[in-house]
């Protein structure tokens, strides 16, 4: 989970956050004829196993000088972060009145006159060894989430209750964001570079800008895209970087990234990412979505303070009267202790097992979601299910 907790410290926050944001699938309005069969594509063939090594071992320098350019040094000492701000969604009005005469076939004509709107609010404190308490508030939910040591507690403001049953932090904590950050790029490493999942090969070197660049693909098939798909569990958003198609391009004397094509076909999503740098520091991501149902542009932005750590990460994807944004600031410490957000949750709260608050909560942020689902957002819902997704 270290990976998900801050999303946009790192490349796989950055495409972790894109699958969150992408929309489920539609469904067709009507079936249409098939087209004539066409001959069966031939398979690329495979990497030889010193291409696939070089390949496998030429990223993971890659990831090095990203884990020094981006992170690094700067984070040597810093042992927590606080993160505030909000996250947004937003659907025009003409939107909602477009998708009410799809679905009813031009009978029933919209009224809407103001547009649908999603705001999540937060305020966290998280630390390098995994200690946190976040404050959280909005449309899908209000409530306490934290955890210091062992123990800790999730409470639902609207339910009036809490569950004790967290997932403990990990054995082996950092002590510093500087070790944080490099664990990223362990994980990173250990799905891509380190294991069989991925077939990977060296694409041809060229030169722009006065730069030579170079490409590495990694692949590992995902099952068909599926248009009836409404909802999928937390392990399969969390961990869909773990599958798919990814064609990431390289300048070979910093190797720093410049360009990066995600595909996963399962989850409907197709996207590229530039990388934008001033004195190796990264400033701006400019993004290209064409995933299904939401095909438009958008970016990520950084800034830094004056001892080069990251201070505010905003930004955005947009398609056709649509957006979602979100922007963080940001506050690193080497002073602030654990014991300094413990907390109880709300005298008179009713205290519940894991899996029931669990169950409800989803029933809740499911009831919200389709509702945005009905407004002409197809927001993939959480799939309600007894079991808890960190089992």
């Amino acid at each position: 989970m270290r990976l998900m907790n801050l999303l946009p410290f790192s490349l796989t926050a950055i495409l972790a956050a894109q699958t969150a944001l992408t929309p489920a699938p539609q469904k067709p309005a009507a079936p249409e004829t098939k087209p004539a069969a066409k001959p069966a594509a031939k398979e690329a063939p495979k990497a030889n196993s010193l291409e696939a090594k070089f390949a496998k071992d030429t990223l993971s320098t890659v990831l090095d000088s990203v884990n020094t350019a981006w992170f690094g040094q700067p984070y040597q000492n810093i042992t927590a972060v606080q993160v505030e701000g909000t996250v947004k969604a937003n659907v025009s009005a003409s939107a909602i009145n477009a998708k009410v005469a799809a679905d009813t076939g031009g009978q029933i004509k919209g009224g809407a006159t103001k547009s649908g709107n999603a705001n999540v609010n937060i305020k966290t404190t998280y630390f390098a060894n995994g200690d946190f308490k976040t404050d959280f508030s909005g449309d899908l939910g209000n409530g306490i989430w934290t955890r210091v040591g062992n123990r800790g507690f999730l409470y639902s403001k609207e339910l009036n209750a809490y569950t004790t049953r967290v997932d403990p932090g990990p054995a082996d904590a950092p002590l510093s964001y500087m070790g944080w950050f490099r664990e990223v790029i362990i994980d990173i490493r250990k799905v891509y570079a380190e294991s069989s999942a991925f077939t990977a090969t060296l694409g041809k070197e060229e030169t722009a800008g006065g730069e030579t660049l170079q490409t590495l693909t990694f692949n590992a098939p995902t099952g068909p895209y599926d248009p009836k798909k409404r909802e999928q569990n937390l392990t399969e958003t969390l961990g869909f970087w773990k599958r798919g198609r990814m064609d990431l391009t390289f300048e070979k004397t910093s190797k720093l990234p410049r360009k990066l094509n995600y595909t996963n076909e399962a989850n409907g999503i197709r996207t590229s990412f530039d990388f934008n740098y001033n004195n190796g520091k990264l400033q701006s991501i400019d993004i290209a979505n064409h995933s299904k149902g939401f095909d438009g542009p958008g970016g990520v932005r950084i800034s830094y303070d004056a001892n080069g750590l990251m201070k505010t990460v905003a930004g955005e994807l947009n398609s056709q009267q649509k957006k979602i944004a979100f922007d963080l600031t940001l506050n690193w410490t080497k002073d602030l202790k654990s014991s300094q957000i413990a907390a109880l949750p709300p005298v008179g709260a009713k205290k519940m097992g894991g899996d029931e608050q669990e169950t409800l909560m989803l029933v809740g942020v499911a009831g919200n979601v389709m509702d945005l689902q009905r407004a002409g957002w197809n927001i993939m819902a959480p799939k309600v299910s007894t079991t808890s997704p960190s089992k």
